[in-house]
């Protein structure tokens, strides 16, 4: 008979206890996303939860909107490997997005009173464009949400010390994920964030703390950091490198306004003013506790410089297992419980977001305008149809992709950067955009970016940037040379209709 050593038997226990609790911790989330479903009573619950979520839960979406598994595992990582400069896209670009969106788009978005952001191309064009503005920006979320079930698979696979492979994980996470989005829509996200957000923050913050005594105090591990030129911030005196870094920040900064899940969050608030300062407070914390993880990460490789092998890996996606490598190896139970609460809430709260926000543009804008007069029930079940065939989309996305996160959040953002952004920004500014304008823009801009994707070697301008460009100069012919105008003519910030709180 085989008999086990203490010391193996402590190991087991010590396994046991963390799937134990991981379980647990899923069985809550999901117990949560079903009672929110009890709060459903039409499309306008589902889909922007009554526009009445107070103060501090609109606060708690908008963080955990971008406070997901590429902030924890891949933008951290990165950090560890090239630096600031290198996770220029986020958490900065993204938390500009979010002050952008606050500053600018908060109030216009709110006042007009619509379920979806395509419904803003509708209104203030046509229904051509609706329908091309709703196909890109549901594109762009195959990436984002094909990360998020990346990161469920990793952790799932990690959990179960590889019984699970990659692949078999994503597909369990997106069936987490989908499970208790689909009955609850925007319910479920909204009460699920709130939960999330306060296991993401005390668990990190625990975790931050443990691994800065391991590896020897904090002023310890931020000096090494900059000893390694990690805080080298602005790129060098060459115009290409100049272009990638404003090209990186810009994708996120710019490209992720026009989203459905950015749009939501903001709409979703009780009143307008509630809509702006959740925005800016999401912001703020996000961009701060955006470097709790970047701290983690490069406290993981003075505590075991091993895991530097992994910074140089053929395999981009292996420089993510840095933060579950560390935990499961050199810290206590309790820390591991702490951390994968919290990475599994990061993942839960972005991914739930990414699948509800697709499902609403797609079967709003594309799908509802060729099926004619739908009751409420009719849409509900047309919603929740959709949802679950973009979750196969997702993770097909997801099983097939080499990439690392941060690479399929950034890549996810290009096309709406170059295909949706002028369009909005142009239609709520200024009151010569039009219809001609609006769809010049979008084929310039989509056209030039694929075209420099396709064709154009590396070392040449950013093709997001080019996109950007064309699409601002086919908004500008467009609209000039015809002399039609806009629908209604009047620019939305202009409006005074739609609630406004005290």
């Amino acid at each position: 008979m085989r008999i086990q050593s203490p010391t193996n038997l402590s190991f087991q226990a010590n396994d046991s206890v963390l799937v134990i609790s991981v379980i647990l911790y899923l069985a809550v989330c999901i117990g949560i996303g079903l009672w929110a479903a009890t709060r459903v009573r039409g499309s306008r619950d589902y889909l922007v939860a009554g526009r009445s979520l107070p103060l501090y839960i609109s606060t708690a979406t908008v963080f955990a909107t971008w406070f997901g598994a590429e902030t924890v595992l891949s933008v951290s990582a990165t950090f560890a490997r090239d630096g600031l400069g290198g996770v220029i896209a986020d958490p900065f670009g993204a938390s500009f997005c979010l002050v952008f969106v606050a500053v600018f788009f908060a109030r216009a978005f709110y006042r007009m009173d619509l379920l979806t952001i395509g419904d803003f191309y509708r209104r203030r064009y046509n229904k051509p464009v609706e329908v091309i503005t709703a196909l890109a920006i549901s594109a762009s979320y195959l990436g984002w949400t094909s990360a998020q079930f990346t990161a469920l698979g990793l952790a799932f696979s990690v959990l179960s010390e590889g019984m699970l492979s990659l692949d078999q994980g994503i597909v369990l996470g997106a069936l987490v994920v989908a499970g208790y989005t689909i009955w609850g829509g925007m319910w479920s996200v909204a009460l699920t964030d709130m939960f999330q957000s306060v296991v993401i923050i005390a668990g990190l913050c625990l975790i931050a703390w443990l691994v800065s005594d391991m590896a020897g105090g904090a002023g310890h591990v931020v000096s090494a950091a900059a000893a390694a030129g990690k805080f080298r911030f602005w790129p060098e005196a060459d115009l290409a490198q100049w272009l990638a870094f404003g090209a990186a920040w810009m994708t996120l900064a710019l490209g992720s306004i026009p989203q459905q899940d950015v749009f939501q969050r903001v709409t979703s608030a009780r009143n307008e003013k509630t809509a702006v300062r959740a925005t800016l407070a999401g912001a703020g914390i996000y961009f701060c506790f955006a470097f709790v993880p970047m701290f983690i990460a490069y406290a993981a490789l003075s505590i075991d410089p091993s895991l530097g092998g992994l910074l140089a890996s053929e395999d981009e996606r292996e420089i993510q297992r840095i933060l579950p490598r560390l935990i499961l190896e050199q810290t206590p139970v309790w820390a591991q419980v702490m951390f994968f609460g919290a990475l599994l809430s990061a993942i839960l709260s972005t991914a739930s977001g990414a699948l509800i926000a697709p499902t609403a543009l797609f079967t709003g804008n594309v799908l509802r305008p060729f099926l004619g007069r739908l009751s409420d029930r009719q849409f509900m079940i047309l919603l929740r149809s959709v949802l679950v065939i973009f979750t196969l989309a997702a993770l097909l996305f997801a099983l097939n992709s080499r990439s690392t996160m941060y690479q399929m959040v950034q890549n996810a953002y290009k096309v709406t950067l170059v295909g949706a952004l002028v369009p909005l920004a142009a239609g709520i500014y200024w009151r010569r955009a039009n219809a001609a304008g609006a769809v010049m823009s979008i084929v310039l801009g989509l056209g030039a970016w694929g075209a420099m994707e396709a064709f154009a070697p590396k070392e040449t301008w950013p093709a997001q940037l080019v996109g950007l460009a064309c699409a601002i100069a086919g908004m500008l012919i467009g609209s000039l040379a015809t002399r039609t105008s806009g629908r209604g003519g009047t620019p939305p910030h202009a409006q005074r209709h739609g609630r406004e709180g005290a």
